[in-house]
C-alpha cells in the first residue's frame, strides 16, 4: 500500500470518525435549578418543557432539571446565574428583586387583590417593562411568570388580627422584600433557606413560617404546625430565566421556541396551583388541622402604609405602583 493510499484511508476514516461525533459534540446540555418538590407541578411542567424543547430542536438542547436545592438554595442558584453554573432557574420575584428591585412589587403584602389581578399583572406592559429593566442589568432572559400561590402563614396557635403576630419568629425566605410583612405586624422577621424550613420549624428555631397550601403540603409543614392562618397575604410569583450566557447564544428562532415551550409551561403550572390550592384547606382540616379564617382586612390596613416604604423593602417608582394597582 502506498503512502497515499495509507493517508487517504486515515483521512477518509478521520472524516467518518467526526461525521459520527458531530451530533454529540453539537449537542447542549443545559441546567435547570429550583428549590422546589417533584412533586410540585413547577418541576413535572420543567420536565415536559425539557421534552419538548429537545424534540423540537431535535435533540440539540438537552435540559437536565435539577430540583429540591440540589444545586443550592434560592439565593445560591441565582447567583450561579451569573456564574454559568446553571443555566436556568426558577425563582422568586423577590430574589430576582434584590438585583433590580421593582422586579418585587408584586411580592409585597397585599399588593395584589387576587388570582385575576395576578394574571393582568402577568399579561401587562407593566411586567414586561420591569423584566425588561432586570435583563438590561443581568443580560438574562426573563421568559415567563409562574403562579405561585397565596402565601399562609402557619403556626402553633390560633391567629386572627395582626396583633396576635407581634414579637413572633416567624421564618421568613432570605431575600429583603419578605420583611416587609414581618415589619407591619410586629413579627421578628428569621431569614431561614426553604430547604432548612421543616428542621426550624420543628426544633422551635421559628414559631412559624408562611407559603402558599399546595406547598405546605408539598413540604409537610403541617406535621409540625397545627394551626394554618388562611391570610392570603401575599399573591406570590415565580419566575423562569435564561442565563445570559445561553440565551445569547440562541437564533431567533429559537428564542421564539423557548419562550414558546416555557410560557406554557408556565401557564399549565399555573393553572395545576390554582386548582390545587382550592382544595388544599379541606384536605388539611381531614388531617387534623386548625384552619383558620382571619381578619384580612386588618392584616391588609396594616401593610399598605409600608407599599412605598424603601426603609420596609419597597424599591419600585409611585408610577410602577400605580399602574400596578390600576391593573383590572
Amino acid at each position: 500500500m502506498s503512502v497515499w493510499t495509507r493517508r487517504l484511508g486515515l483521512s477518509t476514516a478521520f472524516i467518518i470518525a467526526a461525521a459520527i461525533a458531530a451530533p454529540a459534540s453539537a449537542q447542549t446540555k443545559l441546567k435547570w435549578a429550583h428549590v422546589y418538590e417533584i412533586s410540585e407541578p413547577y418541576h413535572s411542567q420543567a420536565l415536559w418543557a425539557a421534552d419538548e424543547i429537545k424534540k423540537r430542536t431535535g435533540g440539540k438542547y438537552e435540559i437536565q432539571v435539577f430540583p429540591a436545592s440540589q444545586l443550592g438554595n434560592e439565593n445560591q442558584i441565582n447567583e450561579g446565574l451569573g456564574l454559568g453554573t446553571v443555566d436556568m432557574i426558577y425563582t422568586g420575584t423577590s430574589f430576582a428583586g434584590s438585583i433590580h428591585k421593582p422586579l418585587s412589587i408584586s411580592g409585597a403584602p397585599f399588593m395584589l387583590r387576587d388570582f385575576n389581578h395576578w394574571k393582568a399583572y402577568r399579561d401587562s406592559k407593566l411586567f414586561s417593562d420591569i423584566a425588561k429593566g432586570y435583563e438590561d442589568k443581568t443580560k438574562h432572559k426573563v421568559v415567563a411568570l409562574t403562579y405561585y400561590g397565596e402565601r399562609m402563614v402557619t403556626a402553633n396557635r390560633e391567629i386572627k388580627k395582626p396583633e396576635d403576630m407581634k414579637g413572633m419568629k416567624l421564618r421568613v425566605p432570605p431575600a429583603p422584600l419578605y420583611l416587609m410583612l414581618a415589619k407591619s405586624v410586629g413579627a421578628n422577621a428569621t431569614p431561614i433557606a426553604f430547604a432548612e424550613v421543616y428542621l426550624a420549624l420543628q426544633q422551635g428555631t421559628v414559631d412559624g413560617q408562611e407559603n402558599p397550601l399546595p406547598t405546605i403540603m408539598a413540604k409537610k409543614f403541617y406535621e409540625v404546625q397545627s394551626h394554618i392562618m388562611l391570610t392570603s397575604h401575599i399573591v406570590e410569583s415565580l419566575l423562569t430565566i435564561v442565563g445570559s450566557h445561553v440565551w445569547s447564544k440562541l437564533s431567533d428562532d429559537e428564542k421564539k421556541m423557548f419562550t414558546e415551550v416555557l410560557v406554557q409551561a408556565a401557564a399549565n403550572a399555573s393553572d395545576q396551583i390554582r386548582a390545587s390550592e382550592q382544595k388544599i384547606a379541606d384536605e388539611l382540616r381531614k388531617l387534623g388541622k386548625t384552619v383558620v379564617e382571619v381578619d384580612r382586612e386588618a392584616f391588609r390596613r396594616a401593610a399598605v402604609p409600608l407599599h412605598n416604604d424603601a426603609s420596609a423593602g419597597a424599591g419600585w417608582s409611585q408610577a410602577e405602583y400605580d399602574s400596578l394597582q390600576s391593573l383590572k
